[in-house]
């Protein structure tokens, strides 16, 4: 019998697992499902943290493998404040209220975090690019702070690139190629038994 890794990722969000779709594509001998479920997030500035206790949580819910992301916005001239908190500073100050506050330099980096998780291994793969916040939003609602971040070499926001673009340079393509090699090894190592 042929080995078959089932792994569920757990989001509300359908925009994170429209991206993740397209960097995980296909790998033989794993599945990977949608899991929409809410899962708590504890506040810290350590996004690798983060993720991998949303991955803990996850996991107690599903009692399968899971995959859960995590991102961040650290903005430099606030000391790489909001970080994993972003979330939370958009919804409390708003993005644009983030744009005017961000200082002359505007320098900022954004992070992505992706764990998986089967009840005994924990393994977490980082993507960070490095970039500026925008005067103002501009592009269309994908997330809400890729319509204030460009990153580094660009002239548009992550929300005013199409998918792909976004795709082949993101902080969430770096992370989840990452773990892309890692369910391959799982997959290749299994079915060699």
């Amino acid at each position: 019998m042929k080995f078959m890794l089932q792994v569920y990722f757990a989001t509300t969000n359908r925009n994170k697992l429209e991206e993740a779709k397209r960097v995980l594509g296909f790998i033989p001998g794993v599945k990977i499902d949608w899991k929409s479920i809410d899962v708590p997030e504890i506040q810290s500035l350590d996004g690798r943290k983060v993720v991998e206790e949303k991955a803990k949580a996850a996991f107690a819910k599903v009692k399968k493998p899971v995959i859960v992301e995590d991102t961040s916005l650290s903005i430099m001239s606030w000391n790489g404040f909001p970080g994993p908190l972003i979330a939370w500073a958009v919804k409390t100050m708003g993005i644009d209220k983030i744009c005017r506050l961000s200082g002359p330099k505007r320098t900022a980096k954004a992070e992505a975090c992706v764990t998986y998780y089967d009840g005994k291994k924990l393994k977490t793969f980082c993507g960070s690019i490095n970039g500026r916040i925008a005067i103002r939003p501009r592009g269309s609602r994908r997330f809400d702070w890729d319509r204030i971040f460009i990153p580094e070499g660009h002239g548009k926001t992550f929300a005013e690139m199409t998918l792909e673009e976004k795709n082949r340079i993101s902080h969430r393509m770096k992370a989840f190629a990452g773990m892309r090699k890692y369910l391959e090894e799982i997959s290749v190592q299994k079915s060699l038994f």
